[in-house]
C-alpha cells in the first residue's frame, strides 16, 4: 500500500470516536468500512495499531535525514548536543493537521458549555465527562460537581468529586439539581470496562436516575452514541435516538444537536433522522416540566 493511501487511512481512523462510515454508493462498501472499523478497534485494544505501525517503519528514513540535517547545521560545541542518547523519535506527526481531534468530545463539549454558560447556574453536577475538556471549560464559569466511578487526583478550585457509582445517584434527591450534565459516559455503564459492576440494565437506570434528579424548569445536557441500536461489548452502546426520548419521557426535549458520522456539527434537526447512523453522537437537552404549570396549561387547553 502507497504511503499516501495508508496516511488517508489513518485519517480515516483516526478515532472510535471520529471514523465515520461515508454513505457509500451501495450497502456492501458501507459493510466493509463498518467491519474494517471494527477490525481496527479490535487490534487497538491489544495494544497494537497496524496503520500507524506501518507509517511509522515508513518514516524512520525521513526521521534519519532530519538528524543529519540537524547534526550538520549544529556548530563545534553546541549547548544542547544531539547525541544517541538525544534520541526520541516522533514519527507521522507532519501528516497530521493542527492538534488531532476527536470529533465528537470536541463538538459536545462546545455544545455544552455553550449552553449551561448561557444559562449561568449558581453551579453544576455532571456523571463521567471528560475532566480534560467539558469540565475544565465549565471551570471558567461556575463550580463544578463530578460524580464518577474511576478515581481522580487533582485538586483544582470549584472542582468538587465524588468517587461513586452513578447509575441510581442516591446522593441527590428527586427533583434537586437545576443544571446536570452526562457527555458520552452512560453509554458505558454496566459493562465492567471502568471497573463498575457488570449490570446489563445499568445504562436505563442511570438515564432514568437523570430524570428523577431533574429540578424543575432545570436542564439536563446529555450525549450518548446513537444511531442503529446495537451492544459493542464492552467498549459501549449506540441507542436508537427514540429509545433515549422514551427513558426521558417525563421530560421536554428543548433542543437536539448531533455528530453524524462524517464529523459534522448539527444543530436543529429531528433526532430520528440519525437512526441509521453508525455512530453519531446525539446532543439532547432536556428540561422538567413544573407540575403547576403543566396542570395550568391543561385547564387553559379545557377552556
Amino acid at each position: 500500500m502507497e504511503l499516501k493511501a495508508l496516511g488517508k487511512a489513518e485519517t480515516s481512523f483516526a478515532s472510535e470516536h471520529t471514523a465515520g462510515i461515508q454513505e457509500g454508493s451501495n450497502g456492501a462498501t458501507s459493510r466493509r468500512w463498518v467491519a474494517a472499523r471494527r477490525l481496527l478497534n479490535t487490534s487497538r485494544a491489544f495494544g497494537v495499531d497496524p496503520i500507524r505501525l506501518a507509517l511509522a517503519i515508513a518514516d524512520i528514513p525521513r526521521f534519519i535525514h532530519a538528524v543529519i540535517q540537524y547534526k550538520t547545521q549544529l556548530g563545534p560545541t553546541p549547548a544542547l548536543p544531539l547525541t544517541l542518547g538525544a534520541l526520541r523519535p516522533c514519527l507521522g506527526e507532519h501528516r497530521e493537521t493542527s492538534g488531532r481531534v476527536d470529533r465528537h468530545y470536541f463538538f459536545q463539549d462546545l455544545w455544552a458549555a455553550r449552553q449551561i454558560h448561557r444559562a449561568r447556574p449558581v453551579s453544576h453536577v455532571d456523571i463521567g465527562s471528560r475532566i480534560d475538556g467539558f469540565i475544565s471549560h465549565l471551570l471558567c464559569f461556575t463550580p463544578v460537581t463530578v460524580i464518577d466511578i474511576r478515581p481522580q487526583p487533582l485538586k483544582v478550585a470549584g472542582l468538587t468529586f465524588v468517587q461513586d457509582d452513578a447509575t441510581e445517584l442516591r446522593t441527590f434527591s428527586d427533583a434537586s439539581l437545576q443544571s446536570v450534565s452526562s457527555l458520552h459516559a452512560v453509554e458505558h455503564f454496566g459493562l465492567g470496562r471502568y471497573g463498575d459492576p457488570v449490570d446489563p440494565g445499568a445504562a436505563l437506570r442511570a438515564m432514568k436516575s437523570l430524570q428523577r434528579v431533574l429540578g424543575y424548569d432545570g436542564r439536563l445536557y446529555f450525549a450518548v452514541p446513537i444511531g442503529r441500536e446495537r451492544l459493542e461489548f464492552n467498549a459501549h452502546r449506540i441507542f436508537a435516538p427514540v429509545n433515549i426520548l422514551h427513558a426521558f419521557s417525563e421530560l421536554h426535549l428543548v433542543s437536539f444537536s448531533a455528530v453524524n458520522d462524517s464529523g459534522q456539527f448539527l444543530t436543529g434537526i429531528d433526532p430520528e433522522s440519525l437512526s441509521k447512523s453508525d455512530y453519531a453522537c446525539g446532543l439532547f437537552e432536556f428540561t422538567k416540566s413544573c407540575p403547576h404549570s403543566t396542570a395550568e396549561s391543561s385547564a387553559d387547553l379545557a377552556h
